[in-house]
């Protein structure tokens, strides 16, 4: 592996048991559960995120001369660009067609969760940069000879700082529920026009009057039954949504229970004490994090009750700033959550293919930029001397 200094080595590793949890989360840090040991090992360990499913682990580390881990990142080498959530299929056509091979490729991310969050893991006090680690990362991917690092949902200072030291910047959109100090539900409500504020309340009462029994659930209060019935409603989702065999498997959701404990929060619905749909969340210092959903029922409004307005409320009475509530949905923004830039950063080592994606993110970042405009236009919230 490459040497980046005088001092510092990079070393790439197969699994992540194979760095200790400790020396991990001490550069991860607290906030964002999806790039803690425990959920990457969970994947792993669950068989969802190996070799087998296209995502073979290249964990990078970064560590001194005295074997100290300085800096680490969640890396994969990749034989698809299937789990991602920021589209690249359309360079890899073109490069394909020019005779190149796109795959494999390295993705630095969170496996099949499109959650912002740091990437580039650097322990504090360590005296290293984000910069540093970028180039290490791009000597990694040519002396290796693959065509490109991906470095997908980071956050907004590690896009600046990477577009610094040449990596190439694409901005993408989702939607975030954002606390502003509210009381109550009812407090949030008070700050949405009248005609939404009554949307919402029809939208809540008929789920409640649905005859099922709305829980929130977290950390031991989540059994094997559940587990057993996300797994269920988490394949009614894919199999409908996108007609493929699901990216998780069955193992992973009593893993990951096990493994982040109070962490993990599960709204769910039951009828006749039987889970018949439920939204699973991460909770970060921050954020409480929407991640999937599913149901083998179909329920008015139940699918926001569980997913959205839950989620409002109990980042309500933890005080969380914000919800974020995962990918795409323009019809999030009636229920309170508004459009919220997310970033990524890529390294392609092909010069041709480089100017080429270059020239197009010159013309989208713009255009997403519009887009979030027009999208904000749309918000629920009174504007000035609305009753």
């Amino acid at each position: 592996m490459p040497d980046t200094g005088p001092t510092l080595s990079l070393t790439l590793h197969r699994a992540i048991a194979e760095i200790p949890e400790a020396d991990w989360d001490a550069c991860a840090g607290p906030d964002n559960p999806f790039v803690c040991h425990a959920f990457l090992h969970a994947l792993e360990e669950s068989g969802s995120a190996t070799a087998r499913t296209g995502w073979m682990p290249q964990h990078a580390a970064l560590r001194d001369e005295a074997g100290t881990l300085l800096a680490c990142a969640p890396m994969y080498a990749k034989s698809h660009s299937q789990g991602e959530y920021v589209f690249d299929y359309g360079w890899a056509n073109a490069f394909e067609r020019a005779g190149g091979d796109y795959y494999p490729k390295l993705q630095v991310c969170a496996p099949f969760s499109p959650v912002p969050g740091p990437r580039l893991l650097i322990r504090p006090g360590s005296g290293l940069d984000v910069g540093s680690v970028g180039r290490a990362l791009a000597q990694a991917c040519g002396e290796l000879n693959l065509s490109s690092v991906h470095i997908t949902f980071c956050q907004e200072e590690e896009w600046d700082a990477l577009g610094e030291v040449g990596w190439l910047r694409r901005l993408g959109t989702q939607f975030h529920w954002h606390n502003k100090g509210y009381a109550s539900f009812e407090d949030f409500l008070g700050a949405l026009s009248s005609r939404k504020r009554k949307a919402l309340r029809k939208e809540r009462r008929e789920a409640a009057e649905s005859g099922f029994a709305l829980k929130t659930l977290r950390g031991h209060e989540i059994t094997a039954k559940h587990w057993t019935a996300f797994h269920r409603f988490y394949k009614s989702t894919t199999d409908k949504k996108w007609g493929r065999s699901a990216y998780l498997s069955r193992e992973f959701w009593p893993l990951l229970g096990e493994r982040l404990g109070d962490r993990v929060v599960l709204m769910v619905a039951e009828r006749d004490g039987e889970p018949v749909a439920g939204a699973l969340n991460l909770l970060g210092t921050e954020a409480l994090y929407g991640r999937n959903w599913g149901a083998i029922v179909d329920a008015p409004f139940l699918h926001f009750e569980l997913c959205y307005y839950r989620a409002i409320d109990f980042a309500i009475e933890h005080k969380l700033p914000r919800v974020e509530a995962g990918a795409q949905g323009e019809h999030k923004i009636q229920r309170g959550y508004l459009p919220s830039p997310t970033y990524s950063a890529h390294w392609i080592a092909h010069g041709g293919l480089r100017r080429a994606v270059a020239d197009f993110l010159e013309q989208e970042r713009p255009a997403m930029q519009r887009e979030m405009d027009a999208l904000a236009e749309a918000s629920p919230f009174r504007k000035d001397g609305e009753a």
